[in-house]
């Protein structure tokens, strides 16, 4: 199989299981939360897909832990169909760590409020209000 065609091939795998694995876990802590209103599914998936990327990551740079098909398929794939929070958490960290605090402050600024106020924006868009 050509290399690039595989990748390609992780990472969808990757994603369909880790986007069946977020709403498996999200509509499961919903219903199970005591308070309705507010949306614990998704900060449950968050959180948790924040600790699974530090814990491979940390693997994979102390103990070259996964090969690079498996990084795509576990990083890229799966925690990103899982949560793409994951990885903005970790690029974040990965920017403090190598002292890149503007760097680290923008992405986590602009990401943030940036991706607020264009949900905002897309939903006054198509909703009129």
């Amino acid at each position: 199989m050509n290399p690039s065609l595989l990748n390609v091939a992780l990472v969808g795998a990757g994603g369909a299981l880790g986007a069946m694995a977020r709403y498996g876990v999200g509509g499961l802590v919903h219903r199970s939360a005591a308070l309705a209103g507010f949306p614990f599914g998704t900060l449950a998936v968050n959180l948790a897909g924040c600790l699974l990327i530090g814990l491979g990551a940390g693997l994979a740079d102390a103990r070259q832990a996964f090969s690079p098909e498996a990084r795509l398929f576990l990083f890229v794939g799966l925690l990103g169909g899982f949560t793409t929070f994951s990885s903005f958490g970790y690029e974040t960290i990965a920017l403090l760590r190598d002292h890149e605090f503007l760097r680290a402050g923008l992405n986590a600024g602009i990401s943030v409020f940036a991706g607020l106020a264009l949900v905002w924006l897309g939903y006054a868009l198509t909703a009129g209000r």
